[in-house]
């Protein structure tokens, strides 16, 4: 899960299988970090795992509203979509992981010691999203 203002990686989770336990776990821990208030919009694409019945009511529970893609529009995801290519290029592609937990550690890794606290974004005037989110945070104090 991916904070669309400040481009941060809010909420993760990995698994074998693309099923509705994984979103839900991933949204949890969204939801746990960022205490976003009722009527945030959650976009996805058109994944069963975001229309299964968990991932609604996990939705509904925390009064989050949900948005999904058109059929064959790939643009509504462009920022998730940048964030894994980001994630290959830069850390998957020069890794030979012998275990899935191996892999699962190294991008946790990539995660909270790089992308969010280090990694520029040029939609954030060439800082990171900790960094933007400071900035934000210091000025919203500061009126």
């Amino acid at each position: 899960m991916i904070d669309l203002c400040l481009r941060k990686v809010v909420g993760w989770s990995m698994s074998p299988r693309m099923k509705s336990q994984l979103v839900c776990d991933a949204l949890k821990m969204a939801a746990w970090q960022r205490r976003p208030k009722a009527g945030l919009i959650h976009h996805s694409d058109r994944g069963s795992q975001y229309a299964s019945k968990a991932f609604r009511k996990l939705l509904r529970i925390n009064g989050f509203q949900g948005s999904m893609s058109r059929k064959g529009d790939c643009w509504d995801n462009a920022v998730v979509e940048s964030f894994f290519g980001s994630l290959k290029q830069e850390r998957v592609q020069w890794r030979n992981y012998q275990t899935r937990y191996e892999a699962q550690q190294d991008i946790l890794q990539y995660i909270s010691s790089w992308y969010n606290p280090y990694r520029l974004h040029s939609t954030l005037n060439y800082v990171s999203p900790n960094d933007y989110e400071k900035r934000l945070l210091e000025t919203k104090h500061a009126a």
